[in-house]
């Protein structure tokens, strides 16, 4: 036993280097790579629509685009689906075997989507793809936080913002370059030896944890809010798809899963370990920032997902090249995120995140002025200087949002974030989809020119061809001058429909500079180890 006067050696919480050290790169590196692996994936399958719309043709008809968007819609329910449950399991199963587990669903999920034979196989393989991926980055950050600690977290940010820039920038090239000369099957045969490579890596460096016991789950919470969110987003989601907000298929599992969320937005005041601790709003920081990237992501993840498929349908481009073309939006933010990332420990993110804010703006406006000939000399300066904005906005809001909650707060305001932007993503996905669709339908030559080919497919007789085409009079009167100019003005018409969509998306952006102007403005310090003492404080988790 140890003298009276014997010092205490044992710290009141961890110390942590300033500098990020070997051991964290270390643990990073595996974080890092189930990252790439999931957002890579989503990236991917952005630049693979188009594909899916003629691979998955239903009677030599392709599918609507409202219909593949569910690929990436059903992934984002998956999301919104597990993310609940991740902080609860890590502590009950512990951390390593469950991102072990996350890497195992997401791999398995990818070679399934490989064999799928029709869309709504794809759909499905895609939601165990989702819960898989759902749980990789807050378990990865996880991880992470308790390997860095929280003196560092913008800077941590920063090296975790490596696979949102890889994802961008390699993702839409990759996917190209394997629909191009391979086929659409192996932009997700690609995830098995990395995923294989990542569960070995995981094996060998994660730290072995055991489960501890956790605090007292929310079975009440968990049958309100997980299928609550499911039926609200995938009424949202089928929007596009019936064309209107007002159909059956929208409005019943929506006012259902929305009935549901409300009985838990009661409900989580009475438990003292809610599922979702909504009594976090009460922080002014992290509802400022709660707001600001629901409307962000809402619009500009919306946005985004449109892009790719103008250069494919509008412009013609193979998926490869419309890879290369998005891939200078992914060299805008590697410049600007890492930055934004150090800046985040000094100043405070209300002077800077609205810089980011503002290029994005005006880089969506300025996609509204697109048309079937407008110049890439004009479209690659504007994605640039959107990458830009991204980098400079999503980081600097994550940090905010999570810095001035203690450590027992962190786990909750995360997944509070988190799911928030999964929401905001899935009903601007739907949101921009039902614009497009809708614009495309409600064009007169468009749909002249599709009944045109409906009635001429397989006709080659001129003079039969000729008749044909007098029962449409617009597209007789373009055919009149050439196949070339009416090919010009079709392109042109579905043209106007996405600077349409881009017009709905800038409006929204230009609404997140309302809440983006109360973020704080006078540098705050970080009370991530104001409760480290306390030993039933669970380890935080920061989403991305």
């Amino acid at each position: 036993m140890s003298s009276p006067s014997a010092p205490v050696a044992t710290p009141a919480h961890p110390e942590y280097p300033d500098k990020i050290d070997g051991a964290v790169l270390k643990v990073a590196g595996v974080v890092v790579l189930g990252a790439i692996m999931s957002i890579l994936d989503i990236t991917v399958v952005n630049v693979a629509l188009p594909t899916f719309q003629t691979e998955f043709a239903v009677d030599g008809e392709p599918l609507p685009y409202s219909t593949v968007a569910w690929t990436v819609t059903a992934y984002t329910l998956a999301l919104a689906t597990v993310i609940p449950l991740t902080g609860w399991a890590a502590d009950r199963f512990g951390t390593k075997r469950l991102y072990m587990t996350a890497l195992f669903l997401f791999t398995a999920g990818s070679v399934l989507c490989a064999m799928a034979t029709s869309i709504e196989l794809l759909i499905g393989f895609r939601v165990l793809q989702g819960l898989g991926g759902g749980m990789l980055m807050p378990l990865g950050m996880t991880i992470m936080t308790r390997a860095a600690g929280p003196a560092r977290m913008g800077r941590l940010m920063a090296i975790l913002g490596v696979p949102m820039l890889l994802g961008p920038i390699f993702g839409p090239i990759l996917g190209g370059w394997l629909i191009e000369n391979y086929s659409w099957q192996w932009i997700f045969l690609i995830n098995l030896p990395i995923g294989a490579a990542a569960l070995v890596y995981s094996f060998l460096v994660l730290p072995s944890d055991s489960p501890e016991p956790s605090e007292s789950f929310d079975w009440v919470g968990m049958a309100l809010l997980s299928p609550g969110l499911a039926l609200f987003l995938y009424g949202i989601s089928s929007i596009p798809g019936e064309g209107t907000f007002f159909s059956p298929k929208v409005v019943v599992p929506g006012t259902v899963g929305l009935l549901m969320v409300a009985v838990f937005a009661v409900w989580s005041f009475r438990p003292k370990h809610p599922l979702l601790d909504l009594r976090l709003f009460k922080n002014r920081n992290l509802t400022v920032s709660v707001i600001t990237m629901f409307l962000f992501a809402a619009a500009f993840f919306g946005g985004l997902l449109l892009v790719p498929t103008y250069f494919q349908q509008v412009r013609g481009e193979t998926a490869l090249a419309a890879g290369w073309l998005m891939a200078v939006q992914g060299l805008g933010a590697m410049i600007t995120m890492p930055i934004a990332g150090a800046l985040t420990d000094k100043l405070p993110v209300g002077r800077i995140a609205p810089f980011g804010l503002v290029a994005i703006i005006a880089g969506m406006f300025a996609l509204t002025q697109l048309t079937a000939t407008t110049s890439y000399w004009f479209i690659l300066p504007v994605l640039f200087v959107m990458g830009l904005g991204m980098g400079g906005t999503m980081m600097p809001l994550m940090t905010s949002a999570l810095k001035t909650l203690t450590s027992h707060e962190v786990a909750r305001g995360s997944t509070l974030l988190n799911i928030s932007q999964q929401i905001a993503s899935s009903i601007g996905v739907a949101i921009m989809s039902v614009v497009l669709t809708n614009g495309l339908n409600n064009d007169p030559l468009l749909q002249a020119s599709k009944a045109f080919n409906e009635a001429s497919e397989g006709v080659t007789d001129p003079a039969q061809l000729g008749s044909i085409a007098a029962r449409f009079p617009e597209v007789a009167a373009l055919l009149a001058r050439g196949q070339e100019f009416f090919m010009a003005a079709v392109n042109e018409a579905m043209a106007s429909a996405f600077a349409t969509t881009f017009w709905v998306a800038a409006v929204l952006l230009s609404l997140t500079l309302i809440p983006a102007y109360f973020l704080p403005r006078q540098h705050e310090e970080s009370h991530l180890l104001d409760d480290a003492e306390a030993a039933d404080v669970a380890p935080p988790i920061v989403l991305h």
